[in-house]
């Protein structure tokens, strides 16, 4: 391995439950549950309420929750059919499509990016591999603007985590202030750090505290986003408040907690390495296509966090096994005289 290029993305797998066997959110309650006669897949499943591959990545229900593996997700993500699954997730060096890490989780967004974080971690302890980037898709969705955003590998809080790491983040950055509407977007606004504000094309500036607070709890941004706002009066009088906020009294703009980290992957995106990044991305999905088509795991056999897991360890092992006899063939026997 190179150990400098790595990449991550999740495929989902078919759990080892029916819909039949199932029911609905507003009748499923754990406390009913007897830890003692339940089956080994139920136990399992009490035991990861509070991980975060799996029943604390979210605390929304899902529709329907299977009696014989309740940890596996419900889900519809493929635009089909709905079933039960689980996300296998994998990070591998591209330099020979090596898997370094395999978790599997619930199949949703929070727990896949979580599995990053861990798989990462794991990387670092086991191994000492601390990559230079770290290559990642953007998320499979029907709009950028969907919930799921929010959590996916191109948001705030997992680049931001990725750049304290001094990891260069080569993945699509999930930005949704820009507008279609033909006002400006937040990119013609000019960021000035040394002054805490936004500066508009008419010179004007959007602050987020316009005096000094006695109580400095007060003046303080705290987590998560900021709003910054033009002085109405001066929005009232500007020549652009058509193209600027025609609908409005004055521009508001918002800042993300970690958005010095967005802008460090939106530079990345512009460089030619990143082109190349997102040509290696591919060698995941070629993985994941192999383990699916040629080894045949669309559905597992055994059921439970634990079950899920053991799975995708074995089959990630196989391949890292083919792929290890492809770069390193067996030696010649030597000919007798």
């Amino acid at each position: 391995m190179g150990g400098r290029n790595f990449a991550v993305d999740a495929s989902m797998i078919g759990a080892d439950a029916r819909k039949k066997n199932a029911t609905l959110k507003e009748e499923w309650d754990v406390s009913q549950i007897d830890p003692a006669a339940a089956p080994r897949a139920v136990r399992e499943y009490l035991d990861t309420l509070d991980e975060e591959a799996f029943g604390a990545a979210t605390a929304v229900t899902p529709k329907r929750i299977s009696h014989s593996d309740p940890a596996s997700q419900w889900t519809a993500a493929h635009r089909g059919r709905a079933f039960f699954a689980y996300s296998d997730n994998y990070l591998i060096d591209t330099d020979y499509s090596v898997i370094v890490g395999v978790e599997a989780t619930r199949s949703i967004r929070q727990a896949e990016v979580g599995a990053t974080r861990t798989m990462l971690e794991k990387a670092k302890d086991r191994f000492d591999l601390h990559p230079e980037r770290l290559i990642a898709p953007l998320i499979d969705c029907f709009a950028i603007n969907c919930r799921a955003a929010d959590t996916a590998y191109g948001s705030g809080p997992m680049l931001g985590w990725l750049v304290d790491r001094k990891i260069a983040p080569h993945i699509p950055v999930i930005d949704k202030s820009e507008r279609t509407d033909g006002t400006w977007s937040r990119d013609d606004f000019e960021w000035d750090a040394t002054n805490d504000q936004f500066i508009c094309p008419e010179g004007h500036g959007l602050k987020q505290f316009r005096r000094n607070y006695s109580d400095p709890s007060r003046g303080q941004a705290g987590k998560g986003r900021a709003k910054y706002r033009a002085l109405k009066l001066t929005c009232q009088a500007c020549p652009s408040k058509q193209q600027c906020c025609p609908n409005a009294q004055a521009r508001t703009i918002t800042r993300e907690e970690h958005e010095d980290a967005g802008q460090v992957a939106r530079d990345i995106a512009k460089t030619k390495q990143y082109e190349i990044s997102m040509k290696l991305r591919k060698k995941v999905e070629m993985l994941f296509a192999h383990l699916k088509r040629i080894l045949g795991l669309r559905r597992l056999r055994l059921r439970g966090p634990n079950g899920a897991n053991d799975e995708s360890l074995l089959a990630a092992t196989a391949q890292n096994l083919r792929k290890l006899a492809k770069v390193f063939p067996a030696p010649q026997k030597p000919q007798s005289a």
